[in-house]
């Protein structure tokens, strides 16, 4: 049995060094992130069993992200595209510092996952798994992709796995309206949903008290969980009828990308290893705390670490 399938774009991230300017950069670090595949790492490193399904070209670019993903656990069931000409997405992300702000340039369009179906992928995966993950940056892609992952999230959950999706919306994929509408009509097939508080304002018109909010989202949708991010004012969650709030842990920030998606993957990590709603809030904002601390999207973390930012904050570990 697999603890978490995650599906979705994982992209090659190129980088100048930090204070230099892609216009004038002679080097670049490469990076592989995707916020799919970014949850199955930690995920993985967190102890769980992680498969990262989705589509590559058969190409050394598409063989560069999978053998990255397996240096950290994570099992690859990958649709491998032969076409000519076949693609994996790419961003050049320049960091800033105040008053200059940090700049990603985005060249994904025509890749390979955006033609992914569910006949060509190895969905089999989903008949054996206990959670299936997915954001909301995929259906955004195309619009193959906007049907293969209602396609996923129905067939995952009559398979009897417990569903989960971030609504991550992103403004350069497509207007609010059009997420809205989208993420709404995948709740349906979502158990635990995740939202950044300003994603739930901008795409779904819930503002005001965020316990309010959460509950709204609960009650109108159907869900089991929701779980709302609100940055530096933490998180808060409601499940079965309580309310559950958690705080952000201090961290120097090298690199934030990839902070949400660490904190999915620790909460998502705990709830699997029997940790109640609020030690997976714990271990979600302690992963996202260590995260920051690190350059590139991924969260390279280990229980023990996770224990240590908890412990330094006098909370109790649930083992």
């Amino acid at each position: 049995m697999t603890d978490i399938v995650t599906f979705g774009e994982t992209m090659l991230r190129l980088s100048p060094p930090r204070g230099d300017r892609l216009e004038r950069a002679r080097r670049l670090d490469v990076h592989a992130g995707g916020a799919e595949s970014n949850v199955a790492v930690a995920a993985s490193r967190l102890g769980c069993e992680a498969v990262w399904l989705s589509k590559l070209p058969d190409s050394p670019l598409g063989r560069r992200i999978t053998a990255e993903l397996r240096s950290h656990g994570v099992r690859t069931e990958v649709a491998w595209d032969d076409r000519e000409g076949a693609r994996v997405g790419t961003y050049y992300l320049e960091h800033g510092s105040e008053p200059r702000a940090t700049e990603a340039i985005y060249d994904r369009a025509d890749a390979s996952v955006t033609t992914a179906t569910p006949s060509e992928l190895p969905a089999s995966v989903l008949q054996s798994t206990s959670v299936f993950y997915t954001s909301g940056i995929t259906p955004a892609l195309s619009s193959t992709l906007a049907e293969t992952t209602e396609a996923l999230l129905r067939a995952a959950g009559q398979a009897g796995a417990t569903t989960a999706f971030d609504l991550n919306y992103r403004s350069k994929l497509w207007s609010p309206a059009a997420a809205g509408e989208a993420y709404e009509s995948l709740f349906p097939h979502v158990d635990i949903l995740v939202a950044a508080e300003r994603d739930a304002a901008t795409c779904l018109g819930r503002e005001g008290d965020p316990i309010e909010v959460a509950n709204g989202l609960l009650r109108d949708f159907d869900l089991r969980t929701v779980v709302l991010t609100r940055g530096e004012n933490g998180s808060v969650a409601v499940n079965d009828g309580e309310v559950f709030e958690q705080a952000t842990y201090d961290a120097d920030t090298c690199d934030a990308i990839g902070t949400g998606d660490a904190f999915v993957g620790g909460y998502l990590a705990k709830r699997l290893d029997g940790g109640t709603v609020q030690d997976g809030l714990a271990h979600g904002a302690a992963a996202a705390a260590l995260k920051r601390t690190m350059a590139g999207d991924m969260a390279v973390i280990t229980p023990a670490e996770i224990e240590a930012v908890i412990e330094d904050s006098g909370a109790e570990i649930s083992r």
